[in-house]
């Protein structure tokens, strides 16, 4: 025992540089260089080399760090609660963006087929006034009036509250 600790303990410095240069975080790299030694100690007669242990606990060093980079691309960065800002805790539910996704191409489809496809090829498509010109066959200043109009009614659009209630709601009415 006495001889395994002789050869380990001048290593566990340049072991701990490597480990922060690996994880860049002190915490974790001692955790990393105590998991090594830990395995280190159990494993000490499976070792190959009976000579310097320098480049095998190296390669444990590095075996673990791998494998933790592995879990952490799996399973995401661990934070603590004490550490977390509220953009890391809270989250907006996907479900609205879904639905108002959902509520801008349904307006989207309101529009007349020419005012539809102008805005179309110019704000998702990003092609220029003169692009989209040539796309439809139109002057640039067709294409800029369309543009205007879509927006306006697009925007008129979502402005207004949905028209006809949804089948799935219950319209309640008060007791006398």
């Amino acid at each position: 025992m006495s001889d395994m600790l002789r050869q380990i303990e001048p290593v566990i410095p340049a072991l701990r540089r490597y480990a922060r240069a690996l994880v860049r975080n002190r915490a974790a790299a001692d955790d990393l260089v105590q998991d090594c030694l830990e395995r280190a100690v159990r494993h000490w007669q499976q070792r190959r080399d009976d000579g310097n242990p320098r480049p095998w606990l190296f390669a444990i060093l590095h075996n673990l760090a791998v494998n933790q980079f592995r879990r952490a691309a799996t399973r995401g960065k661990h934070v603590t609660i004490d550490e977390a800002g509220e953009h890391e805790i809270g989250q907006q539910a996907a479900q609205e963006q879904k639905l108002i996704y959902q509520d801008v191409l349904g307006k989207l489809a309101k529009l007349p087929d020419e005012q539809r496809a102008v805005l179309l090829l110019i704000a998702v498509e990003d092609l220029s006034y003169a692009e989209a010109a040539n796309v439809l066959n139109i002057p640039i200043g067709t294409v800029m009036s369309r543009l205007s109009r879509a927006r306006e009614r697009l925007q008129q659009e979502l402005d207004r509250p949905a028209d006809i209630p949804s089948s799935n709601v219950v319209q309640l009415r008060s007791s006398p």
